[in-house]
């Protein structure tokens, strides 16, 4: 595998996003929503699993014949029917690839396929080779890689490699996984399975455990140069790993992570605003890098701080990342640097006496009242509030 320092950003957010719960998209919801992700620069766009059904085959095929930019994606088990599925609906698309996937945990194999591991293996031989007649770029994924054996994880690495896969995807399908773990296992593949230096290796994971970005960031560290992603984290149960925490962490600590990639960083805010209109559910307010409070500063200590030098308490701009609202929050908490900043800010400069006599108004009103308001501040500051006080 090559060992470029370029990390591809693989967009699910259509795909494993669109099936979890709450996260239904009409058409030309997904539509609009892919023309965004394809803005924000990621690479490759998974635009969903064309044989689930025909209204998802009918927008993958959208999105492969609009959408310009990333590769268009198409998921499909190996199976004949959803390999030529997903090969008819990227077929328009200018670069496309199809992304099949077979269970390899004992557990997945005896529960849910009810297949030996050598019939497996068979499979998914037979299903990755078919994918090659219909299009160049295949990706395979072991799912439930995380807890398959890992002697058989090897095994079936090198038969998807043999039969034309150019991307291994290694999912942590169930969010099972430390950091360490994950690592590891990306080691050993890239250690002992023969022809591994001519594919891309992939992360995949959920946050079962609140880790799928934490594994994400580790994988890169032990060789991963794909890191599958969705806009506000959306996927199965807790979700995806949150394609906009991945690219602030690659911005933020680049001391530690010397990497490049193509992320637009301006464009998240904007693209998780727009996903939110979409779904049932906007990103939770303490959500990293593009929840409302992200960068809202509520505490007198943090807001003196943030209004002397913002480098103080935000190690990222708002505005890096495309946000662009107040982020001091006045409230009970708040101080007095904060309070004459925004009476500067609504055109009153008072004296250090006149600020000191609106605190104490301030303070008694924020005790009473939750949220505080540019019109809160200014009926403070007439004749009538003065003298009740």
């Amino acid at each position: 595998m090559s060992q470029s320092n370029k990390v591809f950003f693989f967009d699910t957010t259509l795909r494993d996003g669109e099936q979890s719960p709450g996260c239904t998209m009409h058409h030309d919801e997904k539509l609009r929503m892919a023309h965004t992700i394809a803005d924000l620069g990621v690479d490759l766009l998974e635009a969903g699993f064309p044989i689930a059904s025909d209204g998802d085959f009918h927008s993958v095929q959208s999105i492969a014949k609009a959408v310009k930019g990333p590769r268009i994606t198409a998921l499909a088990r190996c199976k004949h029917e959803d390999i030529e599925a997903a090969a008819k609906a990227v077929a328009p698309a200018e670069k496309s690839r199809i992304h099949t996937f077979l269970s390899t945990s004992d557990l997945h194999l005896a529960a849910k396929l009810r297949i030996t591991r050598e019939q497996a293996i068979d499979q998914i031989a037979a299903m990755v080779a078919l994918a090659k007649t219909y299009c160049e770029d295949i990706e395979f994924s072991p799912e439930d890689a995380t807890r398959t054996d890992p002697d058989f994880l090897l095994k079936v690495c090198e038969v998807a490699i043999q039969a034309g896969a150019t991307t291994l995807n290694l999912p942590d399908t169930v969010g099972y996984c430390l950091p360490s773990d994950y690592a590891e296992m990306f080691r050993n593949v890239l250690a002992k399975v023969p022809g591994i230096e001519s594919v891309v290796l992939s992360a995949h994971c959920h946050d079962d455990l609140g880790l799928a970005v934490a594994n994400s960031i580790a994988a890169i560290q032990a060789g991963v140069r794909q890191v599958e992603c969705s806009v506000n984290g959306i996927g199965e149960r807790a979700g995806n790993a949150a394609l906009e925490e991945i690219a602030a962490i690659l911005m933020v600590r680049k001391d530690k992570l010397d990497y490049t990639n193509s992320i637009v960083m301006e464009k998240l805010f904007p693209a998780s605003q727009e996903l939110s209109r979409y779904i049932s559910f906007g990103a939770a307010p303490n959500k990293a890098i593009v929840g409302a409070n992200a960068f809202a500063h509520a505490s007198g200590i943090h807001q003196h701080g943030v209004l002397a030098n913002p480098l103080t308490y935000e190690i990222l701009t708002p505005a890096s990342v495309g946000y662009h609202g107040q982020h001091i929050v006045l409230g009970k908490h708040s101080g007095k640097h904060a309070i004459q900043h925004r009476l500067k800010e609504l055109g009153h400069d008072l004296n250090k006496e006149q600020i000191a006599a609106f605190y104490e108004r301030f303070t008694n009103l924020a005790d009473r009242k939750k949220d505080i308001y540019d019109q809160d501040i200014l009926a403070l500051l007439k004749p009538e509030a003065v003298a009740a006080n």
